[in-house]
C-alpha cells in the first residue's frame, strides 16, 4: 500500500482541514476551497454600527501537496493553529466563515444571513470521500453539521493530530498457494510504502483533470540536457527506421521503395557547412542507401553486420574521438555503437531498449524530421 500523511506532518504551503459531518440525510463533506488565504470586507450594511457585526473569511482549503480531498482527513486547509473556543463574552456575535470556492461570490449570501440573524455562523463544504462529486447529492439545508475529526471547541493543527495516511494505491505481491487457501488478497502483512505526495493526483472528473495538467510543468522532470555545438565533431545516422519510417514499400518486380524527409535533407545540409564529419552507417545492403547518400553528398557505409567496429574504424581513420561523436539510431543493433560513442541518440519511434540507453531522445519520430531536429540542436532553432 503506498499513501501519503495526512495528519501530524507539516507541508510547507498548505494548511490544516476540518472534516465535517452534513446534518441527517446528507452526504459527508469536507472543507474546500482555493488553497489560500483571503479575506473579504464585509458588505456597506455590515460595517454600518447598528448592523450585527460579522467576521468573515473565505478560507481557501487546500490537500496536502496533490492528496485528493479524500481518507480519514476528507479536506485538507482551513485550520488555525491551536484554535480554541471564542471568548464567551463574544459567543452572541453572529460570524460567518465560508469557503470561497469560485471567486468570493459564495461569501455574501452567508453574510446576509448572517447579518440578518437568520443562523449564527455558516462554514462552507465540499464534497468528499466521492460522497456528492460528479452529479452526488448536493447537501443542501440541513439541521446543522458536525465535526467527525475535530471538537469544534478545540482545532488542533493538523501537525499537532494522531497521523494517518492516505491510501494511493496498491501493489500486490503473494504466494499463490496462500491466495487460494484464503481467498483473498488481503492475507499477511501489508508493508507502507511513502510516496511523493507533491505527486498524488486523484483524477476522478474533468476539474481534477485540469488540476492534474496544470500542475504537470511543475512537476514534471526537467529535460535532459542536449547536445550543443561544442560538444560534438561528427554526426553518425543510421539509415531504416531513422531516416524512414522503418516501412518498406516492394513492387511486383521486387524493388523496394522509402519514404525519406526533406527536411532532414536540410538539415543534414546545414551540419556538412558547419564542417561537422558525417557518415551513414547501415546494415541495410540496398542501393537505396547509397542512393540517399549521394543525394546529401554524405559518405556511406552500407551492409555492414558490425556497425560498432567499422564505426571505431572510421573514427580511427579520421581522427576523431568517439566521445565526440554524436550516434543517432532506432533499433538493438544500434546499441554496440551507443556504448561507443559520447552521444548516443534514439529518435522517438525507437525500440525502448534504445530510447532507454540513449542520452537524448528526438520529439521526432525516424523519417519524420528527426535529423533536422538534431541540427538544430547543435546549430539552434532558427536553423
Amino acid at each position: 500500500m503506498s499513501g501519503v500523511p495526512v495528519g501530524r506532518e507539516p507541508v510547507s504551503g498548505l494548511q490544516e482541514a476540518d472534516g465535517w459531518q452534513a446534518g441527517p440525510g446528507h452526504p459527508r463533506a469536507s472543507d474546500g476551497g482555493s488553497g489560500v488565504l483571503v479575506t473579504q470586507e464585509p458588505p456597506p450594511a455590515l460595517r454600518d454600527a447598528d448592523a450585527p457585526r460579522a467576521s468573515v473569511a473565505a478560507e481557501g482549503v487546500a490537500a496536502q501537496r496533490g492528496a485528493g480531498p479524500r481518507g480519514p482527513v476528507t479536506g485538507r486547509g482551513a485550520g488555525r493553529a491551536g484554535e480554541q473556543a471564542p471568548d464567551p463574552q463574544e459567543a452572541d456575535a453572529p460570524s460567518a466563515s465560508v469557503a470561497a470556492v469560485r471567486g468570493r461570490e459564495p461569501v455574501r449570501p452567508a453574510v446576509e444571513d448572517v447579518a440578518a440573524q437568520r443562523v449564527p455562523g455558516v462554514r462552507g463544504l465540499a464534497p468528499g470521500s466521492g460522497e456528492g462529486r460528479g452529479g452526488g447529492k448536493d447537501p443542501g439545508p440541513s439541521s446543522g453539521g458536525r465535526g467527525v475529526n475535530h471538537d469544534k471547541a478545540h482545532r488542533p493543527r493538523r501537525q499537532d493530530r494522531p497521523q494517518d495516511l492516505l491510501e494511493t494505491g496498491a501493489a500486490y505481491a503473494m504466494r499463490a498457494d496462500r491466495f487460494r487457501a484464503e481467498r483473498h488478497r488481503f492475507f499477511g502483512r501489508t508493508e507502507l510504502v511513502r510516496t511523493d505526495p507533491a505527486r498524488v493526483l486523484e483524477i476522478d472528473d474533468p476539474h481534477d483533470l485540469a488540476r492534474a495538467r496544470a500542475l504537470a510543468p511543475l512537476l514534471d522532470a526537467p529535460a535532459a540536457a542536449l547536445p550543443s555545438r561544442e560538444d560534438v565533431d561528427a554526426v553518425v545516422m543510421d539509415f531504416d527506421g531513422t531516416q524512414t519510417d522503418d516501412r518498406v514499400l516492394i513492387d511486383a518486380d521486387g524493388r523496394e521503395l522509402v519514404a525519406v524527409h526533406r527536411g532532414d535533407g536540410l538539415g543534414v545540409a546545414a551540419l556538412r557547412r558547419a564542417g561537422l564529419a558525417l557518415l551513414i552507417l547501415s546494415t541495410e545492403a540496398n542501393a537505396v542507401v547509397a542512393a540517399r547518400g549521394r543525394k546529401l553528398a554524405v559518405p556511406v557505409l552500407h551492409g555492414i553486420d558490425r556497425k560498432d567496429l567499422a564505426l571505431k574504424q572510421w573514427c580511427d581513420e579520421h581522427g576523431i574521438a568517439p566521445d565526440r561523436v554524436l550516434y543517432v539510431g532506432n533499433d538493438v543493433n544500434d546499441l554496440p555503437c551507443f556504448g561507443l560513442v559520447g552521444w548516443p541518440v534514439a529518435v522517438a519511434s525507437a525500440h525502448d531498449a534504445v530510447r532507454g540507453a540513449a542520452r537524448a531522445v528526438t520529439s521526432a519520430p525516424g523519417g519524420s524530421g528527426a535529423l533536422r531536429e538534431i541540427a538544430s540542436w547543435l546549430l539552434g532553432p532558427t536553423l
